[in-house]
């Protein structure tokens, strides 16, 4: 990924920024064409290396991609917006800004406890909070057996990662500002998070 110096995200809000969007892009290559599975993965840090975790449908053809594979890609996406050069002080052209992460590493298929404990740690995440929520042992364990035999779970050691952060950096005070306002007039989500990351970023603008 082509990362200006000025957009760059540092480690460890890259590492933030996968666990806060963990719905990823799975990416590997099949005798040459590439192949992707759009997963929600589990991250997780351990004795200073990032894993990340997740299964696929046992009849996804990408299973045969995973084991010992050493070029996997993981793609994060981050909130993202259209900025109108409108809103600029000067004739310029318009822009994206958003926030993206590129994770590359060795994957490995699951054993079936390995398995068992990655989807109990899911659940756990996801259920526990709700009223309730449905956790491992809330089930049927005839009915997790059938379920587990249409998956295949791999882990995934993160080796590398480039992240992007490209959010109106490049602009002065009263334009960085103005694009806050208006995307915070926004009716979409996205666009409002854009807001909200670059407010954060220049606090003292908006005192």
């Amino acid at each position: 990924m082509y990362i200006p110096k000025r957009y760059r995200m540092d480690h460890d809000e890259a590492v933030q920024m996968m666990k806060s969007y963990p719905f990823a892009l799975l990416i590997t290559v099949d005798e040459h064409r590439p192949v992707a599975t759009h997963i929600p993965l589990e991250i997780c840090e351990d004795e200073g290396k990032i894993y990340a975790t997740g299964h696929i449908a046992y009849g996804n053809k990408q299973k045969k991609t995973l084991d010992n594979n050493s070029n996997v890609l993981l793609i994060f996406q981050g909130p993202h917006a259209y900025i109108s050069s409108s809103w600029y002080t000067v004739e310029e052209v318009p822009t994206w800004d958003y926030l993206a992460v590129h994770a590359y590493g060795t994957a490995h298929i699951l054993t079936g406890d390995e398995l068992k404990s990655d989807l109990d740690m899911l659940l756990n995440r996801y259920e526990a909070h709700r009223k309730n929520g449905r956790l491992w042992h809330t089930f049927d364990p005839k009915l997790l057996e059938s379920e587990m035999k249409g998956i295949v779970g791999f882990r995934i050691e993160i080796t590398s990662i480039e992240a992007a952060a490209k959010m109106s950096q490049n602009r002065k005070d009263t334009d960085y500002k103005r694009i806050v306002t208006e995307l915070e007039k926004s009716d979409e989500q996205e666009e409002v998070q854009v807001a909200q990351w670059m407010r954060k970023q220049r606090e003292g603008l908006f005192e």
